[in-house]
């Protein structure tokens, strides 16, 4: 990483701590002693999970009329793996030390085991779905998995999209939802888990129209990470080579973040050609083509695939959010998120909680306040100045103070996050102002 986009010292060790303490993301299981590659999300980090997805849903989906949404069921019929290639072929290269017995994926380890330095036995390939038993029976006649990708249940829901709205190419359909892996190796807090949610788009176009097509989801992808608040200096674009492409894309490019354990991979925009629908033709034995222009013979469609991960976008974000700096003389965390995915709009407090006229004051104001911006947060706990470090460490764009003077002048003080100012507004113009200035 350069100079410019460096981070500050055990920037990893401080923002999971953060996370941990103001109620973002917590260690799955903890009270039991946790979980590997399990993570939890607590209150301010459901919300900013929840916004997150929710701009991502309004962007591709909502405000566009080429794009229909599903929400596809996590456990499916095994012939769609086996259609698709999973249970063959989703696997990682797995190598076990002969000393201490830990396992490692293969290509993240050298030729001595990193724990005891002990020698690794032979390298054989690990199956990363997850099996489970559908009904009473447990035997090979039951046998389902947790679905490793979203995608699968979006290509075996073509055809049903297709007959009920009869769409015209090209069209997408998009669906948000859970996806498993059983990870040799999770690591580095939310980037590589075993339970996680995608955010996946197939993209149906016609075979001589990919490149166009592959272009603009290009330029979408680059959007949603400057709308979300994604550092652009520290993201990239690799075009991945002929020889690490998967064997069915013409065209791949990998969205890389500079984090602060290293540049890795952040969303992928894959052009798949034919080769999903194709498969389950075969597999299911239904015709998937489409009669997409009158007097035309009916096409397979191509797909062009953005497919992006929730929590790695949750963690590049907090990534680019987290800044130290010096506030009134004082050392200071906050969490620079665009006000839009804020888990907290804005905080609203009395001066002083044991002033009953003030508390009133204040209650009336933020009770007005949530009725139209839901993510409003009440804080009287401790003085002004440790509410506006914890509002900080939030992400919390703006606090909102009832003092003796709004009792007056029904006026109140706004201080805003990043750089500690503070106004004086009207009460009642409070709505417009957050409004305007959250979006």
């Amino acid at each position: 990483m350069t100079e410019q986009n460096s981070y500050p010292s055990d920037i990893m060790d401080k923002l999971v701590s953060l996370c941990k303490r103001r109620g973002f993301i917590y260690q799955g299981s903890e009270i039991y002693g946790g979980l590997a590659g399990t993570w939890d999300y607590g209150p301010f980090g459901v919300e900013l999970k929840n916004n997150i997805k929710q701009v991502w849903w309004q962007m591709f989906v909502q405000r566009r009329d080429d794009m229909h949404g599903v929400d596809a069921a996590i456990i499916m019929n095994p012939k769609v793996w086996e259609s698709s290639g999973h249970v063959s072929g989703f696997s990682d290269p797995l190598v076990e030390c002969k000393k201490c017995k830990r396992r490692f994926r293969a290509d993240q380890v050298g030729e001595k085991c990193p724990e005891c330095e002990g020698q690794f036995g032979p390298m054989h390939q690990f199956n990363m779905m997850f099996k489970t038993h559908v009904g009473a029976m447990e035997d090979e006649s039951s046998v389902s998995y947790l679905r490793p990708e979203t995608a699968g249940g979006i290509f075996v829901n073509f055809k049903n999209v297709v007959d009920s709205l009869h769409p015209k190419l090209p069209f997408g359909i998009a669906q948000i939802g859970k996806a498993f892996r059983n990870e040799i190796a999770p690591r580095d807090f939310v980037f590589r888990s075993r339970e996680f949610e995608q955010m996946e788009i197939e993209y149906f176009v016609r075979p001589e129209e990919w490149e166009e097509s592959f272009e603009e989801w290009r330029k979408e992808m680059h959007s949603f990470i400057e709308t979300v608040g994604i550092r652009k200096d520290r993201t990239y674009e690799l075009e991945v080579s002929d020889e690490d492409r998967a064997f069915y894309s013409k065209r791949t490019i990998d969205f890389e973040f500079d984090f602060p354990f290293g540049r890795k991979e952040l969303y992928g925009l894959a052009y798949r050609t034919d080769y999903d629908l194709s498969a389950h033709m075969k597999g299911s034995g239904q015709n998937l083509a489409m009669a997409d222009k009158e007097g035309e013979p009916a096409i397979v469609p191509h797909v062009i695939e953005p497919s992006l991960g929730v929590d790695r976008t949750i963690l590049a974000v907090l990534s680019s959010a987290y800044t130290e700096d010096e506030l009134g003389g004082e050392a200071r965390v906050y969490l620079k998120l665009a006000p839009r995915i804020a888990p907290v709009k804005a905080a609203v407090f009395p001066l002083m909680k044991n002033k009953p006229e003030l508390v009133a004051k204040a209650r009336d104001i933020y009770a007005a306040l949530k009725k139209e911006i839901p993510q409003i947060m009440w804080d009287d706990n401790g003085n002004v100045g440790k509410r506006y470090r914890r509002q900080d460490e939030i992400g919390t764009p703006f606090c909102i103070t009832v003092d003796f003077d709004t009792l007056e002048d029904d006026t109140v003080t706004i201080r805003h996050r990043d750089s500690g100012e503070q106004e004086r507004i009207a009460a009642g113009d409070l709505e417009k102002f957050l409004l305007k200035n959250i979006k």
